[in-house]
């Protein structure tokens, strides 16, 4: 007979939001008070999905700064009164762009500009009704990028740094590719086997792209000493990123 494992002490919501289709997340701990992880849009939908939740959003927490994470924040914040907190400073410059980026993309009026009222740094915690939530920096999508997890409930939300087979994008200004495979394999892999909530698609967990991620799995880092393939398997599998 083993012994049952102790409830998570929070229930996670995950709502994708706008024409990006991203994922936005709403963790409420058993009181009802909540925060939302990466408001990109649709703000009228993510409060909606918080009431039918039983959630009342008390904060609102920013993994990076692009149009599709942070372009509902502001909107969320006159609802709610919850204060913005994250990303890291040095994404200030897309949290300044992101009504310009969304009309560029042909949807003016989807996001608003965001001047967080709290910046996160690496080893920082998040408080949520006395649950501790950590925060680490993890730059190389962007340069201020940070990933909140909680150890003891088995999940990270990961924003755009890692997803369900493939990594962020690095062709974006001040992106780079190798920051990022570090920031993965030097701040995510010694968490040990999170699950995880990307930025968009599924679910997924630390150890099953150690194992099959063609960018990141071990045979290609080299790991914890596992054997690198040639450096050439990556750039092969580049088409498949996700946005």
């Amino acid at each position: 007979m083993t012994n049952a494992q102790p409830a998570p002490p929070f229930s996670v919501r995950v709502v994708p939001v706008t024409p990006l289709q991203q994922n936005c997340s709403i963790v409420k701990a058993a009181s009802g008070k909540a925060a939302v992880v990466d408001p990109g849009g649709e703000p009228e939908k993510i409060i909606k999905a918080a009431e039918e939740f039983g959630a009342r959003i008390e904060q609102i927490w920013l993994t990076h700064g692009h149009l599709d994470h942070a372009g509902g924040a502001e909107a969320v914040k006159r609802h709610t009164g919850a204060p913005i907190i994250g990303p890291e400073k040095e994404d200030t410059f897309w949290l300044d762009a992101i009504a310009d980026q969304w009309a560029q993309y042909g949807h003016p009026g989807m996001g608003e500009n965001c001047k967080p009222d709290q910046w996160l740094h690496d080893g920082d915690t998040l408080d949520l009704d006395g649950i501790t939530f950590n925060v680490v920096t993890t730059p190389g999508h962007t340069p201020g990028h940070v990933v909140i997890y909680h150890q003891g409930a088995n999940i990270a939300f990961v924003g755009d740094v890692l997803f369900a087979g493939s990594i962020g994008r690095t062709d974006f200004p001040r992106g780079d590719h190798q920051t990022l495979i570090d920031s993965i394999t030097q701040k995510l892999w010694p968490l040990g086997d999170l699950q995880f909530v990307p930025g968009h698609g599924p679910v997924s967990s630390f150890n099953r792209e150690r194992q099959n991620n063609p960018f990141v799995a071990d045979r290609i880092t080299g790991y914890q000493g596992a054997e690198k393939q040639a450096a050439n398997e990556i750039d092969q599998k580049l088409s498949k990123r996700w946005q």
